[in-house]
């Protein structure tokens, strides 16, 4: 049976704000750590993050081989922790599960994720590399079926692939799509998203995903002419995996960013934050290196926070870049106003209290 969204939940999916794609805790042994995980979501929730994305790729897409197992446990850690959080808040938090593989498994994870309690599922397309926009019309509305889905433009570096414009317009007209996140780090395909959810003519919530362009994603009036009338759309916050470090100055960025918004003008100190925010992108990401070290570099900078004890990754082989560890140090000595080393400091041992 199809699950719409609550209208609360629409309502703040529709408002925007941060929502941090959640990293993936690991001992030395490479198993869950979860005092450490659950460490990670009380630090989001505490850092101001309006929801929080369980089980993308910066979770790893790894915790669900079965030899792993931990996609479920990962899911369910969050959401307990997020269950504690929203009897203390006055609006819920936006609690949203990565979906993947082919229709079957996209289908059995999309149905997990309502069991759990999760609003959305974002819907990675990384499972069907070659089929037409026909096929995987159908299998988003195969997913949607279950449970709202947010789509998801994952660039190819990093397992995505290219997704037409004709795509996007057929991909609207599913009714459970509830939201976007572009993140092809890619301006010709952000723009083909962003056309096509004006020319819908539907109120989709479009979220920037493009870690390397991340400020003026939000800063800029996206417009275009639909049926002889000028039609804007502006992104309305992050799904990120950047802001799965340094979460507290995100928060206090977009709050910036939509103040902004409201005005004709954009500061220079504004711009040349839009380049360090890049720069620094560039390093946790591992830019240079077709992005080999993205998820140890963030594991990087939470180790060095105390959050994480290393920086494990499922896979033995994955792990910084040569020189990733050199540029992690540079970013942070050049950009240190864009840490939020202590507020994390301040309550780091609280939020690893069991």
């Amino acid at each position: 049976m199809s699950r719409t969204i609550d209208a609360r939940i629409a309502e703040l999916l529709a408002r925007g704000g941060v929502i941090p794609a959640h990293p993936l805790a690991l001992t030395a042994e490479r198993r869950l750590s979860e005092k450490r995980q659950r460490a990670l979501t009380r630090y989001y929730i505490a850092a101001g993050a309006n929801g929080i994305a369980v089980g993308v790729h910066t979770t790893q897409f790894s915790i669900r081989d079965p030899e792993v197992g931990l996609f479920e446990p990962v899911l369910i850690l969050a959401a307990e922790e997020m269950d504690n959080a929203d009897r203390l808040r006055a609006e819920p938090l936006l609690r949203v599960g990565g979906i993947s593989g082919k229709t079957a498994q996209a289908v059995r994870e999309a149905e997990l994720l309502s069991r759990l309690g999760y609003h959305a599922g974002l819907l990675s397309l990384a499972a069907l590399p070659n089929e037409d926009d026909g096929a995987l019309v159908n299998h988003c509305r195969s997913v949607a079926e279950v449970l709202p889905i947010v789509g998801f433009y994952l660039q190819p570096s990093v397992g995505g692939r290219v997704l037409s414009a004709e795509f996007w317009r057929k991909f609207l007209e599913i009714e459970n799509v509830v939201a976007i996140k572009v993140a092809p780090f890619n301006r010709y395909q952000t723009l083909d998203v962003m056309r096509a959810v004006c020319e819908s003519g539907r109120a989709i919530p479009v979220y920037t995903g493009n870690d390397d362009n991340i400020v003026l994603d939000l800063l800029t009036p996206y417009s275009f002419m639909v049926n002889g009338k000028e039609t804007e759309l502006r992104m309305r916050g992050g799904l990120l995996g950047h802001w799965a470090v340094w979460t507290k100055r995100a928060v206090d960025l977009l709050n910036d960013c939509k103040e902004i918004s409201k005005t004709n003008y954009i500061s220079r100190e504004l711009l040349k934050r839009s380049v360090e925010v890049t720069d620094t992108n560039a390093a946790f990401f591992d830019a240079a290196n077709g992005f080999a070290g993205c998820i140890a570099g963030l594991h990087e900078v939470l180790r060095r926070q105390g959050l994480l004890e290393g920086i494990w990754c499922l896979d033995p082989h994955e792990g910084l870049s040569k020189g990733q560890m050199e540029e992690i140090d540079r970013v942070y000595a050049a950009y240190p106003h864009l840490n939020d080393d202590s507020f994390v400091q301040q309550h780091r041992d609280e939020w690893l209290r069991p």
